[in-house]
């Protein structure tokens, strides 16, 4: 008898064309993929083309998150990780399927961000003059902004160290910020916020409405959003008498409900387990402990898929 191998995608599978983002998320997404055993391998780490050791996937490209929204708009790729400030800053024609909580140093979103200069009589967006002179790397987003508002803004493409360019060059600037300190370190403060991004997958609409390559995309998904799922998070397994079941089992803070077993062979005996934050292990496992639970276990998660 033949030896019964695991599933495999049929020969007329889906094949994706994958593009990833190049700078300051590229250490972070390539993390992510091989977490989530979709390792990208490269034959070098300045090389723009990679490949994944996956079925579904045909092509892979580091490029520049900024040049990614238009390329998957164009079909060059049928999806690709970004910014959402990047597909609004180009106006690209992109599915999105879904945000991927992650960025170059936490789970946080970026900011896109009006600043002043900290000691300028400007404290809201409504306070600046018509004619005002703004910085930012995303002037298009930036002059829609400007003009919704009904503000007349000379509206200047930054290329870096746009924070510089205040007040010598500029009155005001447009600019990303994840936590706002490098704005304030540069004497900075914010009067208002443009936009909320976080890294998404979009998508080509086309390849989007091929039923195989979503699934194919949908798949590549789940296992991403398991591997974000289970950041911060650890799984817990203890045994308990039945005397301190319903203590120990009150303390648990289960991401649903903690899992009760009875021990095998063992009179009133049970095995309890459960995902808990990672933050809240040091005061936990003491706490379980001294109402009555032995054998305790921390494990780590690689996956948790709803």
């Amino acid at each position: 008898m033949d030896a019964v191998e695991g599933p495999v995608l049929r020969e007329d599978r889906a094949v994706l064309k994958l593009v990833l983002p190049k700078g300051s998320l590229e250490k972070a997404t390539f993390d992510l993929f091989e977490a989530a055993d979709l390792t990208v391998r490269r034959s070098s780490s300045v090389a723009y083309q990679a490949t994944i050791a996956d079925p579904r996937v045909d092509d892979v490209r580091i490029l520049r998150p900024q040049e990614i929204p238009t390329y998957v708009a164009d079909g060059l790729f049928d999806l690709g990780i970004t910014g959402r400030d990047w597909v609004e800053e180009t106006g690209s024609d992109v599915v999105s399927l879904g945000e991927l909580h992650y960025s170059k140093a936490s789970a946080n979103p970026v900011r896109i961000v009006v600043a002043v200069p900290q000691d300028s009589p400007w404290e809201k967006v409504e306070d600046l003059p018509q004619g005002v002179r703004v910085s930012s790397e995303y002037p298009a987003l930036t002059r829609r902004y400007f003009a919704g508002l009904g503000i007349d803004a000379d509206v200047q493409l930054s290329y870096g160290a746009t924070e510089a360019k205040v007040p010598d060059i500029v009155d005001c600037i447009v600019d990303l910020t994840e936590t706002g300190r490098a704005l304030r370190a540069a004497g900075l403060k914010i009067i208002d916020e443009i936009l909320h991004s976080y890294t998404e997958i979009v998508v080509n609409p086309v390849s989007y409405e091929d039923p195989a390559k979503r699934k194919a995309m949908e798949q590549l998904k789940v296992l991403l959003d398991g591997v974000l799922e289970a950041r911060g998070k650890v799984l817990v397994k203890l045994n308990v008498g039945e005397h301190d079941l319903a203590e120990v089992t009150k303390l648990m803070p289960a991401m649903k409900s903690p899992t009760v077993s009875k021990l095998f062979g063992e009179t009133g005996g049970y095995a309890i387990e459960a995902v808990v934050a990672k933050s809240q292990i040091n005061t936990l496992i003491p706490a379980l402990k001294d109402a009555g639970a032995t054998d305790l276990i921390e494990l780590p998660l690689a996956k948790i898929v709803h």
